[in-house]
């Protein structure tokens, strides 16, 4: 705020003192014209200067009468709410940390008689003071009351601190911080795996451009070569992800659904929403901070309990809210990728492989009341039990048909097989493991699921599966 007050101080100066200049345009190479002079409100002296306009060929800097270029600098921008929010935090903790400390300093040096006294004035007044923090919370309340708006699609009630304008800023901000830091990591445009990522992103797009959300904003893609099994976009529609997930899925439809998962956090504005209740709870959560200093007679007891509040706060609100807004994108983004005719069978098939994959390699799952994210099983749960809806929403936006096979049966088959083999592998059975049966009909276009090397899969369905997925 104080750097704000600055710069408009500064700007009002720069704007008073260029009123005394007096500016002509001179091209290169042409006589310079009569000057255009600008009046000054004051009895100063005039200063002459000559410059070109951007428009024209030449050398475009601005030059004082005598020779030396006067170089105009870029405008300043200033930093998004959120962003300022997030750099003052650790000051404002620390704040807390030293009111408290000193609030306990100060009540440890009163003599007895003193603390005695204080106790009385309190006992004396404690309805007024029970009175003054009811308006406070009262207060708080209305204002919390006014930031209260409607998600886009699923209409549910949700505070908003922050505008969305702000947070495109924010956006804005973030994106070129990724572009810096990926700069070297981008797969070029022309690469097989940017071109179907921006074929189904554009699909995406144009299937569920009723949405205003989907239709105000200018998505753009960017592949990162990097193993991780990650993707994410930002609320301006910048596109972010990693090779890693390309391996992960097993087709073009899952594919779609993990896109269109990421797409619905951005179409209801969940970063915003998450911003905003870190804003409460954080304001919150410095009361508490204070008082936690204040009473606890030992620095080392208030150390404790300084970091129970923060976990208990992580516990009890920002992370179940997390999974909240997770299980929210998994609802919305199956109906944006079932508006696109992707086979959102697929999307449930994705997470158990995703499951067994973490099986597989060893990782250790944390409890999902840990986590910032539903279990894999719990999103598959979740996912095959939206389904009937998804499929209806399918067929009424004039799609062709699915195949009579069902993925899911398909990948539980497989699965099925692919143990039988390992145990018969581990009795000593006949050498030759079995085939699975075909996963699909020859005519299917389609190829079967699958737990990893999924880049030449997501190569064929540019060709195989346009009537499927890429039709408009």
């Amino acid at each position: 705020m104080v750097l704000l007050v600055v710069l408009r101080s500064f700007s009002s100066l720069c704007a008073h003192r260029t009123r005394n200049f007096r500016f002509c345009c001179a091209p290169a190479g042409r006589p310079e014209p009569n000057f255009l002079r600008v009046p000054a409100r004051t009895a100063t002296r005039g200063v002459l200067l000559r410059f070109r306009p951007p428009s024209l060929p030449g050398d475009e800097r601005v030059r004082v009468r005598g020779g030396h270029p006067f170089h105009a600098s870029a405008p300043l921008r200033a930093l998004p709410a959120p962003l300022l929010w997030m750099l003052l935090k650790p000051a404002q903790k620390l704040a807390a940390i030293i009111l408290g400390r000193s609030i306990r300093k100060w009540w440890a040096a009163l003599p007895t008689d003193r603390r005695q006294l204080a106790r009385q004035w309190i006992h004396r007044r404690r309805w007024h003071l029970a009175a003054g923090v009811s308006v406070a919370m009262v207060i708080v309340g209305l204002l919390l009351l006014t930031h209260l708006d409607e998600s886009p699609v699923t209409g549910r009630t949700r505070l908003l601190v922050f505008s969305r304008e702000t947070h495109m800023e924010l956006a804005a901000w973030t994106s070129e911080s990724y572009m810096q830091e990926f700069a070297e990591l981008l797969v070029p445009v022309s690469d097989p795996r940017h071109q179907v990522v921006e074929r189904v992103v554009q699909h995406l797009a144009q299937r569920n451009e009723d949405l205003p959300e989907v239709s105000a904003v200018s998505w753009s893609v960017h592949v990162v070569q990097s193993p991780s099994v990650n993707a994410f976009i930002l609320p301006n529609g910048e596109v972010f992800i990693f090779t890693g997930m390309l391996e992960a899925v097993a087709d073009v439809h899952q594919l779609t659904v993990v896109l269109g998962h990421e797409m619905a956090h951005a179409v209801l504005g969940h970063s915003a929403e998450q911003a905003s209740l870190s804003h409460v709870v954080d304001l919150l959560s410095l009361v508490l901070l204070t008082a936690i200093w204040a009473l606890c007679p030992r620095d080392s007891l208030a150390l404790l309990g300084h970091w129970a509040q923060e976990k208990l706060s992580q516990v009890m609100f920002s992370r179940p809210f997390s999974r909240k807004l997770e299980a929210e994108a998994d609802m919305v983004g199956l109906q944006l990728a079932a508006k696109a005719c992707a086979d959102v069978r697929a999307g449930p098939v994705f997470w158990q492989q995703m499951e067994i994959r973490e099986q597989l390699m060893g990782e250790s799952s944390v409890p999902e009341w840990l986590s910032t994210h539903p279990s894999h099983k719990n999103r598959f749960t979740q996912l095959d039990r939206l389904l009937p809806q998804a499929l209806a929403l399918r067929d009424s936006c004039s799609c062709p048909s699915l195949p009579a096979s069902d993925p899911r049966a398909v990948f539980s088959q497989s699965v099925r097989v692919l143990l039988e083999t390992a145990k018969q592998g581990e009795g000593g059975g006949p050498q030759g493991a079995p085939k699975p049966p075909p996963t699909e009909p020859p005519h299917a276009p389609r190829p079967p699921p699958h737990t990893g090397g999924a880049i030449g899969a997501l190569k064929a369905p540019l060709g195989a599966s346009q009537s499927a997925v890429a039709r408009p």
